[in-house]
């Protein structure tokens, strides 16, 4: 393999950088000629390609979100003809092999390009951590810690005005971030896709900490839930003196995705990012590289593509 290739796809995550940056470099230094693709599959449709250097990636470890740019492409998971393109694109330029660094539905199209007979490793990045295949994503840990923040800023107001507050965070599907910040953050209720909590439920929990002598409370709630904060609001806003707190909703949305990458995220992108480049170069294919066990571990893009991760 001689000429390789990287793209970001999908939602940005807070370390594809640092994981760009080291395929990049590791590739470099095993002798092949680095290529990335701008835009993800929208850009790998149009041959958006660009050559990269080492120089290219060497102030990019420490910023979030992608250089290369990032987007959801309909038409590449809808048509066919629109994956052979793209293929058709890469061969133009005499490109062996493609690293795609994403989430469900990026390592999805990375398994269906390998369908065409054309070399793929995806790497795991996602901060929902809805990715089977991985025990953590690139970005997790830090959009974890943004909300941790969020969440210790929030109850200094909630102590001091003696109120309850529902904090939305990010999770389409997964609860994994509203279920470990609300661990984390010492959340009285926690609300998720898969354990979804009837509003009446949440006012229980609330109330309850009211009981005691609490001055505050806090619930921590997925957007995917079927009762996510706004649903919630809306059943407890006539209902707030038997709850016995004030209510407020704070919805961290896409603050959870941006800033500086942590520690941990660069570690691990840059880990899992050689780790991709080592297994392509190899003659792999068709795996997702991921962090299983405290190690880097391979599963194969079928299986990834056909399961969902349990919370």
């Amino acid at each position: 393999m001689k000429r390789m290739a990287v793209v970001t796809s999908g939602g940005d995550a807070a370390g594809m950088n640092a994981a760009v940056r080291a395929i990049v470099r590791v590739g470099t230094d095993m002798g092949m000629e680095m290529f990335g693709v701008r835009n993800g599959y929208e850009g790998l449709i149009a041959g958006d390609i660009l050559p990269l250097l080492n120089r290219d990636v060497g102030e990019i470890l420490h910023l979030g979100g992608t250089f290369l740019g990032t987007a959801r492409s309909r038409e590449f998971r809808d048509s066919i003809d629109a994956r052979r393109q793209s293929v058709e694109k890469m061969r133009g330029e005499s490109i062996d092999g493609l690293i795609v660094i994403g989430g469900n539905g990026s390592q999805t199209g990375s398994w269906e390009l390998t369908r065409l007979g054309f070399p793929v490793v995806g790497v795991a990045s996602t901060v929902d951590n809805d990715l089977y295949g991985s025990d953590v994503s690139i970005g997790v840990d830090t959009a974890l810690d943004i909300i941790i923040e969020s969440i210790d800023r929030i109850r200094t107001t909630a102590e001091s005005h003696h109120r309850a507050f529902l904090i939305e965070v990010m999770g389409k599907t997964c609860g994994y971030l509203a279920l470990a910040a609300g661990l984390a953050g010492g959340a009285d209720v926690i609300v998720t896709p898969e354990f979804d909590i009837a509003p009446a439920e949440v006012e229980q929990q609330l109330a309850a900490a009211h009981a005691r002598g609490k001055r505050y409370a806090l619930a921590v709630v997925t957007d995917g839930a079927k009762n996510n904060a706004q649903r919630c609001l809306e059943h407890f806003k006539a209902r707030e003196d038997e709850i016995g707190y004030e209510l407020r909703v704070t919805i961290l949305g896409h603050v959870q995705r941006g800033g500086a990458p942590s520690t941990y995220d660069r570690i691990l992108a840059s880990r899992l990012g050689a780790a991709a480049v080592e297994l392509l170069a190899g003659g792999g294919s068709g795996q997702l590289a991921g962090w299983i066990d405290g190690a880097v571990a391979f599963t194969p893009l079928d299986e990834v593509a056909a399961n969902k991760k349990q919370l």
